[in-house]
């Protein structure tokens, strides 16, 4: 759900922010206030291409950003694009400069506009009046399909994964010739080298330790004896002088019980110094001063980091490299047999996935047909008068194939008696195109409803603009009716000039264009209880608002449940 959005400097506007809720938010003002400017700056947010024509003049830069609430996808698209989450929701930034450059900015943290066209399907689908049908696609348009069906692609998912990794396998034995042996000399080479080192887990660190023991032998040696004989062989030791002090100790303890715990503790004392002793004269005693080991040491590191420096930062890595480039070896050498194999394994793989694609088809064929009649009606709704259908194209060239299967869906629509049924991307209208996906969004979701699926996600934000072009009376009371219900689940953001849709807002904001000193500005703000009747009273009746008007306005806010 989209949550806030600002724009600073941009076209007519100063400084605007807009926080919205969840249900029905409807945008409304006079005609060139400014409403759609507000559209486009969300399109803006959600990756479209940006011009210095839109910087407030006077200006450096445009400043737009908002907040949408986080979605499980929307943080995926994140983590791949080494972003931060920033706990339940997800900050958009973008500048735009005077010199023709910007800046992106997701969580605050510098990012690209191919992030925001990224995350756009996540978060939100905006049908403007100056977009292209580039945000409704051939894969929404599957999408919507697939919801409406309730339908799962893990059966199609696991077989295409499958298929395709025993391709990616066999494509790589069935290289050329002269590559093949290229590639076997290369992998026997790298075998060899790792085997005749013969590394193992962690020798590195523990050479490194042994040549810093060699290396200051004499200083280890020289600190093990002396602290030895200052703690046990010298005539003035830490032990002789223990036995000394236990000895005193003992005749005070014969005629007082309190001294029998330091006896104790004296005798402690001596037996952990003659323990301490022992250890720094055996390690002493094993100290070996040997040039020899030293030079073999220093030799064997070079080796093994010159194996690193090749094959992995550490020795795990190294070995586990030299097991795959012999794992690799052998697969070569046993191509023929290893080829035919995977030939059968292929040819398995892709029945199992023609025949769970062949069942997608089927049942996408099936909804279409359903979908189609029901969209088909709610368009009527519309004042559209308007024939629809939805044809599923199975492509069956494995070129096609995907983990959702191997259709193409794309709705068709004739506008007008007599006309052919064409592709949605051929409707000259705005506003009809606007109503398609209305009449499709609602269709959509009631099916979803009755069916209670919820597998297939939908952008959770939806935007039309200027919706009710070319409407009025009982359709646009319609159009109202269908925004309300598509609110229900979705949020719902619609800029309208109709009084009889703005009646039915669950968050309502006047849009107004104001002159300050000598400035055009515009403001947006949202509007109270009282404030909403006198707006739409002015829809109504113009530029005066009347009694009759405004009797006219709180009726009809009260029918739509808006009061």
């Amino acid at each position: 759900m989209l949550l806030e959005l600002r724009a600073e400097n941009y076209a007519v506007i100063d400084h605007a922010i807009a926080g919205f809720g969840p249900g029905l938010n409807l945008l409304t003002g006079e005609t060139g206030a400014g409403k759609s400017i507000l559209v486009d700056a969300l399109a803006l947010l959600m990756g479209q291409k940006a011009s210095t024509d839109f910087i407030r003049h006077g200006a450096d830069k445009a400043v737009l950003s908002c907040v949408f609430e986080s979605t499980p996808g929307a943080e995926l698209i994140l983590e791949a694009n080494g972003i931060d989450a920033e706990g339940a929701e997800i900050i958009l930034r973008r500048e735009i400069l005077d010199n023709g450059k910007g800046r992106v900015y997701v969580n605050n943290q510098p990012a690209t506009v191919a992030v925001l066209r990224a995350l756009a399907p996540e978060l939100a689908l905006i049908h403007a009046q100056s977009e292209t049908l580039s945000g409704f696609d051939p894969t929404q348009q599957r999408i919507l399909l697939d919801r409406f069906a309730g339908l799962a692609h893990e059966a199609t998912e696991e077989a295409f994964i499958r298929w395709r990794d025993i391709q990616v396998r066999l494509t790589g034995l069935e290289r050329d010739e002269q590559d093949r042996l290229r590639l076997a000399d290369l992998w026997s080479f790298q075998a060899k080298e790792i085997q005749s080192a013969a590394p193992q887990p962690g020798e590195d660190e523990a050479l490194v330790t042994e040549k810093r023991v060699l290396a200051n032998a004499e200083r280890l040696y020289s600190a093990a004896m002396g602290a030895n004989n200052v703690l046990y062989e010298d005539t003035g030791s830490a032990e002789a002088a223990l036995v000394a002090a236990q000895k005193h100790i003992e005749e005070l303890a014969r005629f007082d019980a309190q001294f029998l715990d330091a006896v104790q503790q004296l005798a402690s004392a001596r037996a952990t110094i003659e323990d301490i002793s022992a250890t720094v004269r055996d390690y002493a005693e094993k100290i070996n001063a040997s040039p020899e080991r030293l030079e073999e040491i220093e030799d064997r590191l070079a080796l093994l980091d010159r194996l690193k420096r090749k094959y992995g930062a550490s020795l795990a890595e190294v070995i586990a490299f030299g097991e795959e480039a012999a794992h690799k070896l052998a697969e070569i050498e046993n191509r023929d047999e290893i080829v035919k194999s995977l030939r059968a394994d292929l040819a398995k793989a892709a029945a199992a996935y023609k025949t769970a694609a062949h069942a997608l088809t089927a049942e996408r064929t099936a909804a279409a047909k359903k979908l189609e009649k029901l969209a088909e009606a709610q368009m009527n709704d519309l004042a559209m008068k308007a024939r629809f259908s939805i044809a599923v194209a199975p492509a069956e060239d494995p070129a096609a194939w995907t983990a959702h299967g191997w259709d193409t869906v794309e709705c068709r629509i004739a506008t007008n008696a007599g006309e052919p049924l064409k592709p949605l991307d051929e409707i000259a209208s705005g506003g009809e195109m606007s109503r398609v996906l209305l009449a499709l969004k609602v269709s959509v979701e009631e099916g979803a409803n009755r069916a209670k699926a919820r597998k297939v996600q939908v952008p959770r934000t939806l935007v039309f603009d200027e919706i009710d072009i070319g409407i009025g009376g009982r359709a646009a009371e319609a159009v109202g009716q269908k925004l309300k219900s598509l609110s229900r689940v979705q949020q719902v953001l619609c800029v309208t000039h109709l009084p009889q849709i703005a009646a039915f807002a669950d968050q309502h904001f006047l849009i107004e264009k104001q002159e300050k000193q000598r400035r055009t500005q515009t403001s947006i703000s949202l509007l109270t209880p009282q404030e909403r009747a006198e707006e739409i009273a002015r829809m109504i009746s113009g530029a005066r608002v009347t009694d009759t008007s405004l009797r006219h306005a709180e009726q009809m806010l009260k029918s739509s449940g808006g009061d």
